[in-house]
């Protein structure tokens, strides 16, 4: 007798779907990716694939949410674990650029999407409204930061928190190129820590 595949409920076939689209895209490119390929990696067929995602652009966006859902869990656990509030930037930095698991897959996904979907209105609205949240969220953990006495009183935490992202993109398009910024990028990272906390690194 062949041995049937076990039907997984509805949510767990969309979720098995979402899983494998944000895998397969950060392997490859949004467009050599089919619905085909990421269906088959999901283990269902195609219109299994369609009833959950009515096509290749929306798969798409969803996996931008859930990176970016993924990100923000992984920044939250970052600073509760680190109690002094000046080395929550570091913290959150480290965690997202040190992830091996999807939770690191943000900034490539954004990388990818103006490489090759800026044509794309729908998809640029929502990276471009994606960016906006990501950089509340990092202004506001600066922000706490500095009422804590992390961050100095006179840096502008809302141009700092996009610093702060442009060297995630920068750290990213490292890691994918290989040896681009190399042992600058620790360097970078110190001074820009001098910067806003008015502390070497040697100085805890």
């Amino acid at each position: 007798m062949t041995a049937q595949r076990t039907r997984l409920p509805a949510e767990e076939r969309r979720a098995a779907v979402l899983e494998a689209a944000c895998t397969i895209f950060c392997r490859g490119t949004y467009r050599s990716t089919t619905t085909a390929e990421i269906a088959k990696h999901a283990g269902v067929t195609e219109p299994v694939l369609y009833r959950h995602f009515s096509s290749k652009r929306d798969l798409y966006i969803a996996c931008l949410e859930e990176a970016w859902r993924d990100t923000r869990a992984l920044w939250d656990s970052a600073v509760a674990d680190e109690p002094d509030p000046t080395l929550w930037l570091i913290a959150m930095g480290k965690a997202y650029l040190t992830t091996r698991d999807r939770r690191g897959q943000l900034a490539h996904l954004w990388l990818q999407s103006l490489a090759e979907v800026s044509d794309d209105p729908e998809i640029r609205k929502f990276v471009r409204r994606q960016l906006q949240a990501v950089h509340r969220y990092t202004a506001d953990v600066m922000r706490r930061s500095q009422a804590a006495g992390g961050i100095l009183p006179e840096r502008d935490v809302d141009c700092e928190a996009w610093v702060f992202i442009s060297l995630g993109l920068l750290g990213t398009v490292g890691r994918r190129l290989g040896g681009v910024v190399g042992d600058d990028f620790p360097r970078i990272m110190d001074a820009r820590r001098e910067w806003m906390t008015g502390k070497r690194p040697s100085e805890g």
